[in-house]
């Protein structure tokens, strides 16, 4: 599993919670109504520094990670975030991950 965040929409996280270089960005498991990939529970976000972090990316500056908990969310999928600018809003998409063994 792996978190794949492009440069614009790094760059609308920076502008919509007035983010700092260096700052980071937990992507965390919670309870829902709906949920794409595990129905009851989807993906919050908080800005907030590493504790046990499973897996870390950088972009524009911006830290991106899950701690070792929620990790079992992401499994067999990759969280490919991206910017839409047509509604101005980031968009979560889950792709199938990739086995690595073949």
């Amino acid at each position: 599993m792996m978190i794949h965040v492009t440069d614009s929409a790094a760059k609308w996280y920076k502008k919509e919670l007035e983010l700092q270089e260096g700052q980071a960005i937990r992507f965390f498991v919670r309870y829902s109504a709906g949920g794409h990939i595990h129905p009851g529970f989807s993906l919050g976000i908080g800005v907030e520094n590493p504790a046990s972090p499973g897996c870390v990316i950088e972009a524009e500056g911006i830290k991106f990670y899950m701690e070792e908990q929620d990790l079992w969310y992401l499994e067999g999928y990759d969280l490919k975030v991206t910017y839409e600018e047509s509604s101005d809003d980031i968009a979560y998409e889950y792709v199938k991950a990739k086995d690595k063994t073949a």
